[in-house]
């Protein structure tokens, strides 16, 4: 153990999973995600700016380099792999940010995320929402 960990100013790096992080399709906003996602995040707010969003449209390969993000973070905003970009450290109305941006809608996204067309998403959400049903635990899928 570090001096530092001993009185307690930075975490011990071998911190096992957290229980949550066993729950399918959710990906949890914790200390953690929002460290990994710090820059992402950044990027995403920064497209709040008219001028910002022009910027990026025109190429975004070079938007994205003034930010430090992983390579993993700037090909998922690339591909708009909207649940990847939750489980990198995104933030939901962060990433709002992105698609408005692309002139979609929030629900656009949301169905993106379910797999299904906007209009199944929205007849699924005016009826009660997502079934109950389904495996409860990542480690009960069968692959």
């Amino acid at each position: 153990m570090t001096p530092l960990e001993r009185k307690g100013l930075i975490a011990n790096m071998s911190k096992q999973p957290e229980e949550y992080e066993d729950i399918p399709g959710t990906w949890v906003f914790d200390a953690e995600r929002a460290r990994q996602g710090y820059h992402l995040n950044a990027f995403l707010y920064s497209l709040m700016s008219a001028q910002n969003r022009a910027d990026f449209l025109a190429d975004e390969r070079t938007y994205l380099q003034k930010f430090p993000m992983t390579d993993a973070q700037r090909e998922a905003v690339m591909s708009r792999a909207w649940n990847t970009l939750l489980q990198l450290g995104g933030v939901s109305y962060a990433l709002a940010k992105l698609a408005f941006t692309d002139k979609k809608s929030y629900q656009y996204m949301a169905s993106q995320m379910v797999g299904v067309a906007e209009s199944d998403y929205v007849k699924m959400m005016l009826a009660g929402g997502r079934s109950p049903d389904g495996w409860r635990s990542k480690s009960e899928r069968k692959v």
